[in-house]
């Protein structure tokens, strides 16, 4: 074996479920397509997904151009809870809760159309979304509180933070978002 090699670790269970390291109160759930004879149907929310169970009061689209990046983000009030069929989606979450278990972790998805995903992200989650694909992606948001004009509880810091360790790839006309205007 050459000398710097790394041997790659198991990603996926035999029945293909993914092995990923997690953060504490963070849910990911996999959702199936369900092809049908006029086309497929993929359910986007149910109230069993989310243990929170606070009501929908509140949804939204956002949607990341090819190559775009919309990072860092972080909510103190509201839970996010997003769903992912569209696209090609590289999100990443790290964990800047101090008193959590998993506090200073970083995580890597990848969800989109193949592998369409709801994802629940607590209070304290910091989060960044790149498109990896050739086409927009699409993302919808189902937070626990309403957006609120006046005071928004959303935090940002800068793609290129040195707050959080980790790097994105960014390539020739990538399109950032990474300042306090959203």
């Amino acid at each position: 074996m050459l000398a710097g090699a790394q041997k790659d670790p198991q990603i996926v269970t035999s029945d293909w479920q993914k092995i990923a390291p997690g953060l504490e109160g963070v849910i990911v759930r996999e959702v199936l397509h369900v092809p049908r004879d006029h086309g497929v149907i993929t359910e986007m929310f149910r109230p069993e997904w989310d243990p929170t169970g606070l009501p929908v009061v509140h949804i939204y689209q956002s949607r990341l151009f090819p190559g775009a990046i919309g990072a860092w983000s972080c909510h103190m009030k509201s839970v996010d809870r997003l769903f992912v069929n569209q696209g090609h989606l590289k999100v990443v979450l790290f964990d800047g809760r101090e008193e959590s278990p998993t506090f200073g972790r970083v995580v890597e998805l990848h969800v989109g159309d193949a592998r369409p995903a709801f994802l629940v992200l607590p209070t304290g989650i910091w989060h960044g979304l790149q498109n990896l694909g050739s086409t927009d992606a699409l993302v919808l948001n189902y937070p626990t509180h309403a957006y609120d004009y006046a005071d928004p509880d959303h935090w940002r810091l800068p793609y290129d933070t040195p707050e959080i360790p980790y790097q994105w790839h960014v390539a020739g006309g990538t399109r950032l978002r990474s300042d306090a205007r959203g």
